[in-house]
């Protein structure tokens, strides 16, 4: 690394710490500001929606999950009380957020991804709070107490949906369109249990279908970019993005390394077909935030979160980009079936969505 790399990396770590902060206490205040008026108005419920970055896929959760809640009747503004929290894929600033959820004593906490639920639970381990968690890879792994094996064996306090991607049927469908499909790479972070869990079913499966899985671990989002060329230059045929939120901040930055040596990403988000994925095979994340919204609506009538089994929820999706293709240096082909089957296409860089996919396990 040159000295002006080291300076400039110098210079983005100050201001990464400075933006973390500054999350941090602007929470605190809000906390605080919603605490005051909470006292004033505490027959109205309040709800606390925790997501852990500014990304689409979050954006969905939270659409579907406040359109559930006024399904049900609890509308924002009205009967009830909402405040929404994002720590900015900052994880001291996730802890901190959820420290002072759990201050405000809220009627319940919503939170959305494997990190926000990690750091709800943390704070919360005396159950003052219930909390409903939703779009995470693996709640069993996440290190919050609950028992694959007894689903209703769960903090009296906690309960949820776990969304497992579905990895497995992504890399059978990347083998589908490319038969001589020999060797992938995935860059993740070592950090998320989350990204732990799809790496290691990916590895299963790459071993069933006799591929190479290619590896590059990160601890932050600065390495991805050195991270995806390092998996060009060690020969991988294609990318692949799984579970992983630091990762999927920084899709964009793969794809774009991969159009450059002209091989394909696929993806376990729709989402990144719209920005240059050649497919994205995943939840239907808008859904997923339905089906978490109905439980915090339970939550919210009464019903004790230590009644309600962990739930598993992947209202799979499938989106193609039919323009990529043309693009790469290998030979990939979508079959008409394959098609057929997608609930978006993007084809001269304009979305056309179908009906949802339903796609077999």
């Amino acid at each position: 690394m040159s000295a002006i790399e080291r300076t400039i990396w110098r210079v983005a770590r100050r201001l990464a710490l400075g933006v973390a902060l500054i999350s941090a206490c602007a929470a605190l205040l809000l906390l605080s500001d919603w605490r005051g008026r909470a006292a004033r108005r505490s027959a109205v419920p309040r709800v606390a929606l925790f997501v852990f970055a500014s990304r689409p896929i979050m954006e969905d959760c939270e659409r579907g999950c406040l359109e559930a809640l006024a399904a049900r009747g609890y509308r924002a503004g009205e009967t009830m009380q909402l405040q929404r929290f994002n720590a900015e894929s900052d994880l001291p600033t996730a802890s901190t957020i959820a420290k002072g959820i759990v201050d405000a004593r809220v009627t319940v906490a919503i939170t959305f991804s494997t990190p926000c639920l990690q750091a709800m639970a943390a704070s919360n381990r005396d159950g003052l709070v219930p909390h409903v968690f939703g779009a995470v890879t693996d709640p069993y792994a996440s290190g919050v107490g609950l028992d694959r094996a007894q689903p209703a064996a769960h903090p009296p306090w906690l309960t949820g949906i776990g969304t497992f991607e579905p990895v497995r049927a992504a890399f059978r469908l990347a083998r589908e369109l490319r038969p001589a499909l020999r060797r992938v790479g995935v860059v993740w972070c070592t950090s998320e249990t989350c990204s732990e869990a799809c790496v290691r079913v990916a590895r299963d499966e790459c071993r069933v279908l006799g591929i190479t899985l290619l590896e590059a671990p990160i601890i932050s989002s600065v390495e991805v970019p050195d991270a995806a060329k390092a998996l060009v230059a060690r020969g991988a045929e294609a990318l692949w993005i799984g579970g992983d939120n630091i990762v999927g901040m920084a899709a964009r930055t793969v794809i774009d390394i991969g159009r450059v040596a002209r091989i394909p990403v696929f993806a376990n988000a729709p989402i990144h077909a719209t920005i240059g994925a050649l497919f994205g095979l995943g939840a239907d994340y808008v859904e997923v935030g339905r089906i978490t919204g109905n439980v915090a609506a339970d939550v919210l009538d009464g019903r004790a979160p230590a009644t309600m089994p962990i739930q598993e929820g992947v209202p799979r999706q499938l989106a193609l980009n039919t323009d990529v293709p043309a693009l790469l240096r290998d030979s990939w082909r979508i079959p008409t079936n394959v098609l057929a089957e997608a609930a978006i296409v993007i084809t001269s860089n304009q979305v056309v969505r179908a009906p949802a996919l339903v796609v077999q396990p």
